[in-house]
């Protein structure tokens, strides 16, 4: 095993987030599905925002999420996406780098697609609905991959969201193979059941072939594994992946490892905002994992992230975050 230099290392969509309140008839005004995520153009994402009440401005993205929130509860992060040298991609940069995670990525080269942004309508349930542009972030290559970082994190996390772009799909495996060749561990969230939908068969092969630690909730679950049944669906994978964490929402998770079966309740909370809350979770989970603590105790860090995470606007808490691993 190659000596660490870092706990976690997240490859994802580098993605800067404007979460605004809005209430449900917006929603309905603007054709948007609650609770959803629907990718758009960049005209469509400059008409949406034009229109969005006063909002905040923060680096976001599944796995950045992660990495920040895991460097807020004490591992350490590094992080690897693709911004432009542009207003959102300085946003991106500083935020990330002010909240302890590593970035040592370049920006994309002058005259491409401006850095993606996610445009997050929140209602009074505390439900969010998305609106992503991907625009730079859809350039990440295995040329953009920093093999000696890869060989030197104990814990690889890769962005299912990935899996859109054929290259960044051909990069997430190439990662993999670096992560494992160097006697690390890949850990792998599905990220949403209509991306697994779309790109089943190379989900199942990541899952089946590369992925020692796996994110999924209910619905992802469903997609990859055909089974509507969450007990059945999660016996698939349980043979799959050396950890299987799966969420279901309000009713809490479960942890798989071998025949080890944890069943985590829900932290209680007020929700204000579920934006980001799979992404605290994950990084609960893989914060207590480098630091050699048992199942049930990485699952309440989980759980803990999670409820801090959505009691507030936002998907990273700000402030020292250690106190969630008690």
């Amino acid at each position: 095993m190659a000596a660490t230099r870092f706990d976690i290392l997240g490859i994802g969509n580098a993605i800067v987030d404007i979460l605004t309140e809005v209430d449900d008839a917006f929603l309905t005004e603007q054709g948007m599905v609650k609770a959803s995520m629907a990718l758009t153009d960049a005209a469509e994402s400059a008409r949406i925002y034009q229109l969005m009440p006063p909002a905040v401005q923060t680096s976001g993205g599944s796995v950045a999420n992660t990495c920040a929130v895991a460097a807020a509860m004490g591992a350490s992060a590094a992080y690897l996406g693709i911004v432009a040298e542009d207003e959102f991609g300085h946003i991106f940069r500083h935020d990330i780098t002010a909240s302890g995670v590593h970035f040592p990525s370049a920006a994309a080269a002058p005259g491409g697609a401006p850095t993606a942004r996610c445009l997050i309508m929140v209602t009074p349930d505390g439900q969010r609905t998305m609106n992503t542009y991907l625009g730079a972030c859809t350039g990440f290559t295995v040329a953009d991959l920093d093999r000696d970082l890869i060989a030197e994190s104990r814990l690889l996390y890769l962005e299912g969201f990935l899996f859109y772009m054929p290259e960044a799909q051909e990069a997430c495996r190439e990662a993999a193979r670096l992560s494992r060749a160097a006697g690390q561990r890949v850990a792998l969230t599905l990220s949403d059941s209509f991306c697994v939908q779309h790109n089943l068969a190379a989900f199942q092969a990541m899952v089946r072939d590369q992925t020692d630690i796996l994110f999924a909730n209910h619905a992802e679950l469903t997609a990859l594994t055909g089974l509507d049944d969450f007990d059945a669906a999660a016996e698939v994978v349980r043979g799959q992946v050396e950890i299987a964490a799966l969420t279901r929402g309000a009713e809490g998770s479960v942890v798989y490892r071998g025949a080890e079966r944890v069943v985590i309740a829900a932290e209680p909370t007020t929700v204000v905002d579920t934006t980001g809350a799979g992404d605290a979770y994950a990084a609960g989970l893989m914060t207590g994992i480098v630091a050699g603590e048992s199942l049930a105790v990485c699952g309440r860090m989980a759980s803990r992230a999670a409820a801090e995470t959505i009691s507030r606007m936002g998907a990273r808490p700000p402030g020292d975050l250690r106190h969630l691993r008690r």
